[in-house]
């Protein structure tokens, strides 16, 4: 598995009237400005300066409606909506592109294909109850070691470090929740979700099965059980992102009742090259 750096960090940055929250992501080349305060203009000025120096292809900008406009005029490009991301206010999820390269989606027409057969697709969700061998567990910090080989045999590349247990561990710390299905002891299949305790959103992410174990729907039930335990913790706003060209990722998040919100071009390396990536969102508390 080829994973990203350690260099990858999160800066906060204070100026004369203004400050910003930074995710620099060297080995997807991009910014991602997470929060930010005050003085938009002079956010967005220090945002570029930054992804100049960074050398990014691409800058994010997750924006409140106010600045909406702002944003357009400095030439970014509305990719998504997150619902309700900033304690009930949605997050507009603003790009800029620095190369044509980084710009240029060869599989946008397929892509958009995939989004109309996918909403069009029943919601009824039947209920599987997997083979008893199939144990749901809640995962911790000893459990690190496997959840990392679980990632690491699932995924060629990946955008995160998740075959690192010291990086888990820490997401861990950090607040992300693990569910996973053992099988004869074995930990086969895992998904997370990466609360914001602030600003009262999850993201569900780390979706990862074993090929042989895939036939029983275990990555739908184990996202049901993360959103229980979000729910328990007064968590209703959750949202994921899922590969624009995955049929059946996207079409599970359709049938557990998410609705699709966007699309990020060349957002980030998985498997063996960048890929678009559909935002899909959920209001538990009406679910």
């Amino acid at each position: 598995m080829r994973a990203l750096n350690d260099t990858s960090h999160v800066l906060t940055l204070n100026g004369d009237h203004y400050s910003l929250e930074v995710y620099v992501d060297p080995f997807n080349k991009r910014l991602r400005v997470d929060d930010y305060a005050g003085n938009i203009l002079k956010v967005i000025q220090k945002a570029e300066t930054l992804s100049e120096e960074k050398k990014a292809e691409k800058l994010i900008f997750k924006a409140r409606r106010e600045d909406f406009t702002k944003l357009l005029k400095s030439c970014f490009q509305l990719e998504a909506v997150i619902d309700r991301y900033f304690l009930g206010s949605d997050a507009y999820v603003f790009a800029k592109y620095f190369t044509n390269e980084r710009k240029r989606s060869d599989n946008w027409i397929k892509e958009d294909q995939i989004v109309q057969n996918v909403t069009s697709l029943d919601r009824q969700i039947q209920q599987v109850t997997p083979p008893k061998e199939y144990v749901l567990q809640k995962a911790g910090e000893t459990d690190a070691m496997e959840l990392a080989e679980l990632y690491k045999a699932v995924f060629e590349v990946y955008p995160t470090p998740l075959d690192n247990p010291e990086y888990i561990k820490k997401t861990m710390r950090d607040g992300t929740v693990y569910y996973c299905f053992r099988f004869h002891g074995n930990i086969v299949s895992a998904a997370s979700a990466e609360v914001q305790t602030f600003y009262k959103n999850a993201e569900l992410a780390d979706c990862a099965t074993h090929k042989e174990h895939r036939k029983h729907g275990l990555m739908k039930i184990l996202l049901q059980r993360l959103e229980e335990e979000l729910k328990s913790n007064g968590i209703f706003h959750v949202y994921t992102i899922a590969r624009a060209l995955s049929f059946g990722m996207n079409a599970a998040f359709h049938q557990l009742g998410y609705t699709y919100r966007g699309r990020l071009i060349n957002n980030c390396y998985i498997f063996d090259k960048l890929e678009d990536m559909n935002v899909w969102c959920k209001n538990l508390s009406i679910s």
